[in-house]
């Protein structure tokens, strides 16, 4: 059973009892008991007529006292019959059923980051930037992917929000250096696969190029790349190669680069990412902009959205607090009556 509330719009809701023969059963099983105690309190018993009592229903003390005493009687049976009443309908079970239907977003993120020594700083600004900014999602889907010679997908395109915290939280505390020694192992394995090399940009971004899937549906993708572009080795792409590769894939490549003096010129590293990133449609900017994840997100968000139908989902709520209440004012109601009748 589910009990909290999920996002979209209900489309049809009724209250049902989950077993409701047990209503008219249990209501006529006490019916039938107090019809036999009555039926038992009056057996063998006989009727003592009182001379010269008949002026005494003229007393209007006496008739007073009748009144209220009849009155008391009458609350009684109604207090015992709610709260009755109250007792089957808790058995039985009552709950709320809610069909609800989602509208989920067509976006797809793909958190692409060099993780080698000169971009582990800005790495951990960029999840921590993200960590925030995941609450606003609704139904876009997300993934991380690291790279250095080799490239590790911490998880793939996913809109499963909470293993999407956990898994930035716990990749922020190992880049900004909380994370014990297993847990830096842990998170590095599988980055530097290639002895000698290091910070292969173009095989980095390519691989999460490949991360995009449901080519049959409209969506858009996008890939938020923070690097440096100072590779070391032999990549098999190029940054250009692989940005094109991502453009091929129907993705849009945002840029996130790091103060660099040393990286100035028409064709150093700062210039030809900007213009690799800028060719597809992409925004970029300083790594250490705490605007700029937020800015490049924003223009994700703008692209054009259509939404998605989601499976509808049935959900089952308790609905018996109501009649809880009913049952504990209804026979606190009864046992203070009986009290006065019997006095």
């Amino acid at each position: 059973m589910v009990t909290g509330a999920l996002p979209g719009v209900v489309t049809d809701a009724a209250t049902t009892l989950t077993t409701a023969w047990t209503v008219p059963a249990l209501v006529g099983l006490a019916a039938a008991a107090l019809v036999a105690g009555l039926l038992w309190r009056s057996r063998g018993r006989a009727t003592v007529w009182v001379a010269n009592t008949a002026e005494l229903r003229h007393v209007p003390a006496l008739r007073w006292w009748r009144l209220r005493y009849h009155a008391l009687r009458v609350a009684l049976v109604l207090a015992v019959g709610a709260a009755t009443f109250a007792a089957a309908v808790l058995v039985a079970r009552p709950v709320v059923v809610e069909e609800r239907t989602r509208e989920l977003a067509n976006r797809d993120i793909v958190l692409c980051l060099d993780v080698s020594g000169s971009m582990v700083e800005y790495d951990a600004a960029v999840v921590a930037t993200f960590e925030r900014l995941v609450d606003e999602f609704e139904g876009e889907r997300v993934a991380l992917s690291l790279f250095d010679s080799t490239s590790r997908t911490v998880f793939p395109l996913t809109d499963d929000y909470d293993l999407v915290r956990e898994q930035l939280r716990e990749a922020r505390r190992v880049l900004e250096r909380e994370g014990d020694a297993d847990d830096v192992e842990a998170f590095f394995r599988g980055t530097e696969g290639l002895e000698g090399q290091a910070s292969l940009i173009g095989d980095g971004l390519a691989t999460c190029a490949l991360l995009f899937d449901q080519f049959d549906t409209e969506r858009s993708r996008s890939v938020v790349l923070a690097t440096d572009n100072e590779p070391w080795g032999s990549p098999v792409y190029t940054l250009e190669g692989a940005a094109a590769l991502t453009a091929e894939r129907g993705g849009v490549v945002h840029g996130l680069y790091p103060d660099r003096d040393d990286a100035t010129g028409p064709s150093g590293p700062r210039a030809r990412m900007r213009l690799a990133v800028e060719g597809t449609g992409g925004v970029f900017a300083q790594a250490s902009d705490p605007s700029a994840v937020p800015a490049i997100l924003a223009q994700v968000q703008a692209a054009e959205l259509v939404a998605m139908d989601a499976d509808p989902e049935r959900l089952v709520v308790d609905d018996s607090d109501p009649w809880v209440v009913l049952l504990y004012v209804a026979g606190l109601a009864a046992l203070v009556l009986a009290w006065r009748v019997r006095a």
